[in-house]
């Protein structure tokens, strides 16, 4: 991984007065251009082959100007370019699955967070360190040849649930495994899922205090999966099963949700909780941040992975969620990271924020 110190070493031949914002054409970057331009910031988006077309769509977030690669492995080939366009990247969870974890933690351009969070996320085994150290429930891991009901079966790394399965048995297990993939088997937990959208500002002091900085929950969602979502109209699961059509867990899309009020406590405790936890490990993770969750009929809140960075989620909120609204209008995730960025070269403090 790049060090903290060479990343300042390039910042430092920054021009602050003229930052760009840049991120891949993908995932959330509508949003995050979005928000970077009504911050007052020049956008520029990394594309594969050519621009994509629908940005003409939508010209406020339209990026000021596209960079051009032929994959997402050739990125490390443009880190001059963005160097002198006095970028900042913006991580998000296609950005780091298609140029791979391990070359995005090299690539030499100043990027918003702290990539120390990449080796707590990316391994499953780390995550759940993470997680229950800091007091987190999570589902129980279950060992495939002890399968006695329903599990979900999860491989490592940000795959949009692609791959996911349920198996009820070893046998349904072994069936559907993909070989040579990292997985993880938890118990299934019948409940309500609700992605939680959080914000961490080592920067800010006024609102929710943690012991360095605060907290901010800015939205939530549910995920829309394909066909797991639908699949039950076809018919009765023992129908499903003698058919052969199995529930995938694809995401398609998301759906916006709120919590009801007395949850809030417990939700902001999690998330208090994790962010503390992670200034402990690896010196805290930084921005966005969204725990997945279910809720169950006994409101228990279950949490089955961490995604450290912006997520697809939040685009269902380009003006502002209930809850954001509340923070301050028309504020979505892609405009609070630009003002974080703001208020860290505004102040000095560019390195609290930057890796």
């Amino acid at each position: 991984m790049i060090t903290k110190e060479r990343i300042m070493e390039i910042v430092e031949t920054y021009d602050i007065n003229d930052l760009s914002v840049a991120t891949v054409c993908s995932h959330s970057s509508l949003q995050i251009f979005d928000g970077a331009r009504k911050e007052g910031f020049r956008t520029i988006g990394i594309c594969v082959k050519e621009p994509p077309r629908f940005y003409d769509a939508f010209p406020m977030a339209k990026p000021d100007e596209f960079i051009v690669v032929d994959s997402h492995k050739d990125i490390p080939l443009i880190v001059d370019e963005l160097v002198s366009k006095n970028a900042i990247l913006i991580p998000h969870g296609s950005f780091v699955e298609y140029m791979g974890t391990d070359a995005f933690s090299k690539l030499a351009v100043p990027t918003f967070g702290n990539r120390a969070v990449l080796e707590w996320e990316s391994d499953r085994d780390k995550e759940r360190v993470w997680l229950e150290g800091a007091g987190l429930e999570m589902p129980k891991l279950v060992s495939p040849q002890d399968i006695s009901g329903p599990v979900m079966v999860k491989y490592h790394g940000a795959k949009g649930g692609r791959g996911f399965f349920v198996a009820k048995n070893y046998e349904e297990f072994q069936e559907h495994i993909l070989p040579n993939e990292k997985y993880t088997v938890q118990e299934f937990i019948v409940g309500t899922r609700y992605y939680l959208h959080f914000f961490y500002s080592p920067l800010r002091e006024e609102g929710y205090r943690l012991s360095t900085g605060i907290l901010e929950m800015l939205s939530m969602d549910r995920r829309v999966e394909s066909n797991a979502d639908e699949i039950f109209r076809l018919g009765s699961p023992k129908e499903l099963v003698e058919a052969r059509i199995i529930p995938t867990y694809v995401v398609t899309g998301n759906i916006p949700l709120i919590a009801r009020e007395s949850l809030l406590p417990k939700i902001f405790t999690i998330g208090e909780q994790v962010v503390e936890e992670s200034l402990k490990l690896f010196g805290g993770m930084i921005g966005p941040f969204c725990l997945e969750t279910v809720f169950t009929d006994k409101l228990d809140i279950k949490v089955f992975e961490i995604s450290a960075r912006i997520v697809a989620g939040t685009n269902v909120y380009p003006s502002g969620s209930p809850y954001s609204d509340m923070i301050e209008p028309n504020l979505s995730t892609g405009r609070r990271i630009a003002q974080e960025i703001k208020i860290a070269s505004s102040t000095g403090q560019l390195d609290r924020i930057l890796s």
